[in-house]
């Protein structure tokens, strides 16, 4: 992913996107239970959109109102290219299917992205009360700890990881994250297979995981981690190896020393 040119957040602007987030964060916390909700898939989804309704009612106004100019990507389960201009692409549950499960990995995220790079992001975890951020340029930081990736060089050193991008994608992309898991579990020394992305991605950026791939290109599970990642030094490509932007089909982030033996391995699948 390429952020040749630096971003200008202006003093406020992370600040307040920050605090909608963590507005944010308070209602997606207060809906949640430490035991599943819902049986039948419809209660399931039911329980998913009404996650979603609850925190965007809190969380879209603040955010088009922080960035003059700025629009709102309205589908989260979407991909590909944006139209130009500057686009708040939401996740208002990432992790969603854990929450409602009873699970902790799940968070809030918001990026700000201009002419399909990410620019600006916030990610919140509101039962840890950690935030991730990242602005172009600028670096990535946990709280106020700044973030670097791992410094690890043998993938047989390292641990990496992938997941679906979202239920019910085709058969073809679902034998390739197969085909995937077990080329790295040969090649790698500990795989993950979980969801979200975002979620295994705060770890790449804080150097506790050394890469993470995926096989579709869900936005909003990705421009988050792929900022917070490049911002801490690591590498985040496509599957061929180009720069990463929302117009790439695949996605790979991983620590430097790792990124070649990983996109070896991955790339054929791909």
């Amino acid at each position: 992913m390429s952020t040749a040119m630096p971003f200008d957040a202006g003093t406020t602007l992370l600040s307040e996107v920050t605090a909608a987030v963590k507005t944010a964060g308070v209602t997606l916390r207060d809906r949640y239970t430490s035991h599943a909700r819902g049986v039948s898939l419809g209660e399931v989804v039911g329980e998913i959109h009404a996650n979603d309704d609850a925190v965007l009612e809190v969380l879209r106004e603040p955010l088009l109102r922080a960035r003059q100019g700025s629009q709102w990507a309205q589908d989260e389960l979407a991909g590909g290219a944006l139209p130009p201009g500057q686009w708040w692409v939401v996740d208002p549950a990432e992790g969603n299917i854990n929450h409602v499960h009873g699970m902790e990995d799940w968070a809030v995220t918001a990026t700000l992205v201009r002419d399909n790079q990410p620019v600006l992001t916030v990610v919140h975890l509101p039962l840890t009360g950690d935030t991730y951020t990242a602005v172009a340029g600028g670096g990535a930081r946990l709280n106020d700890r700044p973030l670097k990736v791992s410094a690890k060089s043998d993938l047989g050193a390292a641990l990496v990881g992938t997941g679906q991008a979202k239920p019910g994608e085709d058969e073809r992309t679902f034998r390739q994250i197969g085909d995937s898991v077990t080329a790295m579990l040969v090649n790698g020394l500990v795989v993950r297979v979980s969801v979200p992305a975002t979620m295994q991605l705060i770890h790449v950026a804080a150097g506790r995981m050394d890469a993470f791939w995926q096989f579709s290109d869900v936005r909003s599970g990705l421009v988050a981690g792929a900022l917070l990642v490049s911002e801490a030094a690591g590498t985040v490509t496509d599957l061929t190896g180009e720069p990463w932007t929302t117009k790439s089909r695949d996605f790979l982030a991983a620590a430097p020393g790792i990124h070649g033996a990983a996109l070896k391995v991955l790339a054929p699948i791909a």
